[in-house]
């Protein structure tokens, strides 16, 4: 996965980059009309280019970091949601005797998504912690004008 930035700050060797909120803004890069809005996304890179502040770079994230982070932020809960219904219906009524089965699973169901956020919050700590997770300054981009 490819995208196009700015530097706005560097501290080391990271660089925190203003990146567009969508890549259909890239179509302006070709015919040297780059513009990357004030509200983009700042995400963190190594430096590997050594840019400067103020300068467009090319940033790359390895396809299979992208979709391990979706898969846990996105997938992840709501499998927990799933699984938590169908193990809160089956099992907790014998635990909770008078309680409606489907409120139970409704319950199991919100508690596993819960639980799983949790999760996912202590996995993407870690994973924001490991360089072999973040995206790398590739390139500079030379200005043509």
């Amino acid at each position: 996965m490819e995208e196009i930035g700015i530097v706005k700050s560097i501290d080391g060797a990271m660089a925190k980059v203003m990146v567009a909120r969508k890549s259909g803004c890239c179509d302006n890069c070709e015919k040297d009309l780059c513009d990357i809005p004030e509200n983009g996304i700042v995400t963190e890179a190594i430096n590997s280019a050594h840019a400067a502040v103020g300068q467009k770079v090319k940033i790359t994230m390895k396809s299979y970091t992208y979709f391990k982070g979706a898969l846990i932020i996105y997938i992840l809960p709501v499998v927990a949601l799933i699984l938590g219904a169908i193990l809160g219906k089956i099992y907790l009524p014998s635990y909770f005797h008078g309680i409606d089965s489907e409120l139970l699973a409704a319950l199991g169901g919100f508690f596993a998504f819960f639980a799983s956020l949790i999760v996912v919050k202590i996995l993407s700590s870690r994973m924001d912690r490991k360089t072999e997770y973040k995206s790398v300054i590739e390139t500079i981009m030379v200005d043509n004008s």
